[in-house]
């Protein structure tokens, strides 16, 4: 039976709810997960969905956990990753809500992931004690990228190779560090995807990552250099995209 694993933040506690109508959810369960970096704090979601052939998937909340929202620093992101691999899953789907530089890669626009750029200046590797140097040059899967790309073209919300900056936050960012981020060739930011990106390469499973445009970046909205960014606004926005996130997760399958 194929196997994935998908890990999601914001806008996305209703992922599940909002499957398809096209395909049976069969065989839900919630488990606990404990890692060498302690317990997933956010409790993990596996089910299987039957539509023609059976597909068993993985859900981490990289947020969520008893209660609260762990802020985007605070996260454990070895111990999610360590979660989702556990699974022994074909592939693993990062979806990220970002803040987007590009004008064709609006808010409720989907961007296909190529590259990261990281400036947390925070390490994440699996290997403190003796050092292995994963290969970064195409850590995210080109044929799962171009597969997703294809399914979502028609719809034209979808956006092939986007650079993706990871800031720490938790606050958003000035709309001067998103005209350096331009500079430097990043197309949207985040909080996430650079640090699963490197755990994930370390581990050599296949990788998506799916940037999900929930804002327009500090300074980018067109018409509005001023314009503010509301956190729940963003959660709302990520929201909507639900249906088209299970068109792209499965045409890869």
């Amino acid at each position: 039976m194929p196997r994935i694993a998908v890990l999601c933040g914001t806008g996305m506690k209703s992922l599940v709810d909002a499957l398809p109508p096209s395909l049976k959810l069969i065989d839900q369960e919630s488990i606990r997960i404990d890692s060498p970096w302690g317990e997933v704090p956010s409790e993990i979601i596996r089910f299987t969905v039957e539509d023609g052939s059976n597909h068993e998937i993985a859900i981490v909340q990289r947020h969520h956990g008893d209660g609260i929202v762990t802020p985007p620093h605070r996260i454990e992101h070895r111990a999610n990753v360590h979660a989702v691999l556990s699974f022994d899953p074909e592939f693993v789907v990062s979806i990220n809500s970002v803040g987007s530089m590009r004008e064709d890669l609006p808010p409720g626009y989907i961007g296909v992931a190529k590259h990261t750029l990281d400036f947390t200046g925070k390490v994440w590797t699996f290997h403190d004690d003796d050092a292995i140097h994963a290969d970064m040059t195409s850590h995210f899967d080109s044929e799962l990228s171009e597969l997703v790309i294809s399914a979502l073209d028609s719809s034209q919300d979808v956006v092939p190779h986007v650079v993706v900056a990871q800031m720490t936050g938790p606050q958003f960012e000035t709309p001067a560090e998103i005209n350096a981020l331009k500079t430097m060739g990043a197309d949207v930011v985040g909080m996430t995807l650079a640090a699963e990106a490197k755990l994930i390469a370390e581990k050599g499973c296949k990788h998506l990552g799916l940037s999900v445009s929930s804002n327009w970046a500090a300074g980018q909205t067109p018409g509005d250099e001023s314009a503010e960014i509301d956190h729940h606004a963003v959660e709302g926005l990520a929201s909507t995209v639900h249906g088209r996130l299970w068109s792209a997760i499965m045409s890869c399958l």
